[in-house]
């Protein structure tokens, strides 16, 4: 499998090409163009892992995409503007939901809860287990850049994650108090202990949301 990330950092779209009978997994939405001779089947991959995938707030179905007799292409794209980032897999990394996008069809996605605080958040940190081999792909809103933590304590508010490696271990918590909460626009942090990388995006859809609420029609207008 060869690709191309390509029209980055904004609006990121990353080129896939297969070899015949090579296949990938993506999200149902991600496809934007594709060869003629490319094939999509579309499973949940058992019961279970498709609940998983919907707690995690991935899509309940998963579509892969084959290359049928010969080497063919595909293109795929998130639903928002923002960047991709390409990791070859040999492990497990953990990522937000909602920041799959694709990957080799052999990669496993599972969902591990962040923490019984973060029900209380719209940001809830829900979290996809990702373990295999091969190229991932996630994407961001807005720009993507790594912070590396080596035998310390780094926080960064839960709305700017996007994945994270092993050997990281974390907790949730509240950052100030109830006014700070209420005027001050912040929310939940993560603290991050141990050894190991983070992967951050420069942009929180939540915040966003937050930001453009004011200048959507009200429900009489």
């Amino acid at each position: 499998m060869k690709y191309d990330i390509i029209h980055r950092p904004s609006f990121s779209l990353v080129e896939v090409e297969l070899d015949a009978g090579e296949r990938i997994k993506a999200e149902p939405g991600a496809m934007v163009s594709m060869s003629d001779n490319i094939q999509v089947e579309t499973e949940t991959g058992g019961v279970f892992k498709a609940l998983s995938r919907v707690v995690g707030g991935e899509s309940l179905f998963m579509n892969t995409f084959y290359a049928d007799g010969s080497p063919g292409t595909i293109e795929l794209a998130p639903p928002y503007t923002g960047d991709i980032e390409a990791f070859e897999l040999e492990g497990t990394l953990y990522a937000q939901s909602g920041a799959f996008l694709a990957s080799a069809a052999d990669i496993e996605i599972e969902t591990k809860f962040g923490g019984f605080k973060t029900f209380f958040a719209r940001e809830g940190l829900f979290l996809l287990r990702l373990t295999g081999y091969g190229p991932l792909f996630l994407s961001s809103f807005g720009g993507i850049y790594k912070r590396k933590v080596e035998n310390g304590k780094f926080i960064i508010d839960t709305g700017h994650i996007v994945a994270f490696t092993e050997g990281l271990d974390f907790n949730v918590r509240k950052i100030g108090g109830l006014k700070s909460t209420i005027f001050g626009g912040e929310g939940l942090v993560a603290e991050f202990r141990g050894n190991g990388t983070v992967y951050i995006q420069t942009r929180s859809v939540d915040s966003f949301i937050n930001w453009l609420r004011p200048y959507l029609p009200k429900g009489n207008d």
